[in-house]
């Protein structure tokens, strides 16, 4: 028994045998890249019953599968809704000026506020 050695030593576990869970090694290769090819073709969805494919780097609406939506009503939503960010761009300035003049009549109250309360001391020192 060695005095720095290890007294347990495990046996070695014997290799694996490679076997193949496919069969898609043995086919040719025409097969093998319809199975496993990289043409998937463009990625489709249906969203709240539109049907949308991936093309060029954006969704677009199929057209053939979608059920009817027209052109010009896409058209008209576009424009419906620059309409509405161009509005809440305006009610959005509208609001910080009325901000601003509030904030600017409230430090004008408080200025007038502290002027009153130092004349009223004064009037007070004179009595």
């Amino acid at each position: 028994m060695p005095l720095f050695g290890s007294i347990f030593s495990p046996k070695k576990t014997p290799p694996r045998k490679s076997a193949s869970l496919s069969n898609l090694h043995s086919l040719d290769r025409s097969t093998r890249e319809v199975e496993l090819g990289l043409d998937y073709g463009t990625p489709t969805m249906n969203l709240a019953g539109q049907s949308l494919k991936f093309e060029n780097g954006q969704w677009i609406a199929d057209t053939a599968i979608s059920g009817g939506v027209d052109r010009r009503e896409t058209q008209r939503l576009r424009k419906r809704n620059q309409q509405l960010e161009e509005e809440n761009n305006l009610l959005r300035l509208k609001v910080d000026i009325l901000l601003d003049m509030l904030s600017e009549t409230t430090a004008e109250s408080y200025l007038k506020d502290r002027e009153l309360d130092e004349l009223k001391t004064v009037s007070r020192r004179r009595k």
